[in-house]
């Protein structure tokens, strides 16, 4: 009887853990951008005001919690874990580490959206990894992961700033011909979110990239 239940104890511990149907079809959506009402609707906040108008259209709301504001979408089968750091840009590792470790997310599971001075305006580029390209949200992502390979949806805010004034120009709100067209390329984003997280990032690319 006692090597019985040995057995069974020896067994309950050492089994390796399975992950569960419910974790491989979970995925983190983190909008990069800074808190604060002087930061809203700027360009560097334009991964905070798509997470938005996704929770929007979803009916769902942000919750403050640790390192953010947290919502959770139901799509298609798929659970989506949208983050807004609340760390600022400069520090978002902080958040993703944290909210990647709690969610039991892995990094082919973690998309970034950030604002990418290298493309024109509206211009909405995935890529499945990849260098920081300059932003230091990315950057500090990649110092705390301790890698590059988790995807990133890149929303080109262009560079149509005089020299020295880059800073105003990232932290600036949109001109009045970009707001034309800012709801449509939002809308494109979140399609290309939802996309990502049903076909895969190769096929999401191949449909969407440049477009």
């Amino acid at each position: 009887m006692k090597v019985f239940f040995k057995k069974i104890l020896s067994f309950r511990f050492n089994k390796k853990r399975i992950t569960s149907p419910e974790e491989t079809m979970k995925y983190l959506i983190v909008g990069l951008g800074n808190i604060g009402s002087e930061y809203a609707h700027t360009r560097h906040n334009i991964g905070f005001d798509i997470l938005d108008e996704l929770a929007q259209q979803a009916k769902i709301e942000f919750q403050a919690d640790r390192y953010g504001s947290i919502a959770t979408y139901k799509f298609k089968g798929r659970t989506f874990i949208l983050l807004k750091p609340s760390t600022y840009v400069n520090l978002s590792g902080k958040a993703v580490n944290y909210w990647m470790q709690k969610e039991k997310i892995t990094a082919d599971k973690l998309l970034v959206i950030v604002d990418d001075l290298a493309l024109q305006f509206g211009t909405l580029r995935l890529k499945p990894k990849g260098s920081d390209a300059g932003h230091n949200g990315l950057k500090n992502i990649q110092s705390t992961l301790g890698h590059n390979n988790y995807a990133r949806l890149r929303f080109g805010i262009g560079d149509n700033f005089s020299k020295g004034r880059q800073v105003d120009y990232v932290l600036g709100t949109w001109n009045r011909d970009e707001q034309l067209i800012l709801d449509e390329r939002i809308a494109v984003a979140i399609d290309i979110i939802k996309s990502y997280g049903t076909i895969g990032v190769t096929q999401t690319m191949n449909q969407f990239n440049n477009k």
